[in-house]
């Protein structure tokens, strides 16, 4: 057992900070006495740290699950600053030869970063299994429920890899998990919930106000007037990739403040860059799909604006979260129109196959390429692959469909309620707020200037700058005036 005083020697040592956040401490310890964990712990408080203090503890690999390309970049671009080089990232990013030679070198690596997909390469799988994997991670594991059953269905086979594996220990970290949630992680694991450590901290973030806007047509105007007024930088969240496009473009004409659009169907490369520009504060707005900011280490982001409304309180939470992470206060606006809840009903029938669908790829045992959506085709090739029968196929798909419903109801709860949105939010992770807190949210009211650029000093700052501008003006005119006369 590693003694209190050694934690925090450690975590100075690598990290450089001399005390532990809330859950942190907790977490390590528990998985150096051999407990598999699950641990929920509020976004921006350094979940990371859990898993990377823990391997430096521990002899062998820290062997990471990651759901996004970006992520993995910035967690070894983090670790790298700490003057760690025994990290990697096997994706798609690599060339033939850069994928090589990690394979060669796996055991020389202390962190490395998988996506669940690369986890299915028999020859990748073959070469983990030769390693000492002093611990497993799946970071943001309520992707494991959130993507597993709609379009990443090789997060449903996390459990069988990790038996594959030889069962080691295990920690998967999440900001955002119900009851329903951790369930569904703790199942596809195969981690025992008797057996397993829970370590579960409130989600809530009281430095962030929560903001529902009712539109009635004029959502772009809406939108216009809050990014204008708002402390910079900022999110926003589209449903649609057009939209993010079209809105960022709007916005970069309509104000003086550099805007760009996210989304998958960007190049890799260009990805990373708009997501290293945004960090850097070079970009003062993001007009994203929910593609971008998992895991975006930027403390300073003042505000998250939902030009469309997300599909669960889970994917909210976690978005919303990526804002205020300095502790400062930040603001999490929802632009809401009744009857957007329509958008992601129209979504989610393009996730899910239908009953009818899964009889005919069953029957012809064949997926058609194009004959249904991608994520669609996935999870029936998947289906196909796991040779589920088409019984228990169909209950498993009227049960997410079902749920998803559920989920969606909720979502329009929160956005229509005149309660206290926090204390909605919370309800539905089974906690109760139990203390007051200032400048909580819409219905409970908020002192908006907060949030707000103080107009004040940029027009005294616009004066100052045109005081000096007509003084050079001036001096250059008597300059020119001097020059004549002599």
């Amino acid at each position: 057992m590693v003694e209190p005083i050694i934690l925090k020697k450690t975590l100075k040592a690598y990290f450089g900070y001399d005390s532990f956040r809330d859950g942190q401490e907790e977490t390590i310890t528990a998985a150096l006495k051999g407990q598999d964990t699950l641990v929920l712990l509020p976004t921006g408080t350094g979940k990371s740290i859990c898993y990377q203090l823990t391997g430096y503890l521990l002899e062998g690999t820290v062997v990471i699950v990651s759901p996004l390309l970006s992520l993995m970049q910035d967690q070894v671009e983090q670790l790298q600053l700490l003057k760690e080089k025994r990290v990697a990232a096997l994706n798609s990013l690599l060339d033939y030869s850069e994928k090589e030679f990690i394979i060669r070198h796996l055991n020389e690596y202390k962190f490395l970063f998988l996506s669940p997909e690369m986890l299915q390469n028999e020859r990748i799988l073959a070469a983990l299994k030769q390693l000492k994997i002093s611990l497993f991670t799946i970071d943001e594991a309520h992707c494991i429920s959130q993507w597993g059953m709609d379009f990443r269905p090789d997060y449903l086979e996390l459990g069988k890899i990790r038996a594959v594996l030889g069962n080691p220990l295990t920690m998967a970290l999440t900001a955002t998990a119900n009851r329903q949630v951790k369930e569904d992680i703790l199942a596809c694991l195969k981690l025992d919930p008797l057996q397993t450590t829970q370590i579960v901290h409130s989600v809530d973030r009281k430095n962030i106000a929560l903001v529902t806007i009712t539109c009635d047509k004029d959502k772009k105007e809406q939108l216009l007037k809050q990014v204008k007024k708002l402390k910079k930088p900022g999110i926003i969240y589209f449903s649609s990739k057009k939209m993010a496009d079209d809105m960022a473009d709007f916005l970069r004409k309509s104000l003086a403040i550099r805007v760009a659009s996210y989304h998958s169907d960007l190049e890799t490369a260009d990805r990373i860059l708009l997501q290293q520009q945004f960090i850097y504060d070079e970009i003062d707005v993001i007009c994203a799909t929910n593609a971008f900011g998992m895991g975006i280490n930027k403390k300073n982001i003042r505000f998250v604006i939902h030009y469309h409304m997300p599909a669960s309180v889970e994917a909210y939470l976690q978005e919303i979260g990526r804002c205020g992470r300095d502790g400062k206060p930040s603001v999490a606006i929802l632009l809401y129109e009744p009857g957007d809840g329509y958008i992601q009903v129209r979504l989610q029938e393009n996730d899910l196959p239908t009953e009818a669908m899964l009889e005919h790829v069953y029957r012809k045992n064949i997926v058609l390429e194009g004959s249904c959506s991608v994520s669609q085709q996935r999870l029936l090739e998947n289906y196909l692959a796991s040779k589920i029968p088409l019984a228990q196929a169909k209950q498993q798909l009227r049960a997410r469909v079902i749920r998803k419903e559920e989920q969606l109801r909720y979502m329009i709860t929160y956005a229509e309620t005149k309660e206290c949105k926090r204390r909605v939010l919370l309800h539905y992770f089974e906690e109760k707020l139990n203390k007051t807190v200032e400048n909580c949210c819409s219905n409970c009211g908020i002192d908006e200037e907060i949030y707000e650029i103080d107009e004040k000093n940029l027009e005294n700052r616009a004066f100052s700058s045109v005081d000096s501008w007509e003084k050079i003006l001036q001096e250059m005119f008597s300059l020119e005036t001097f020059k004549r006369q002599d």
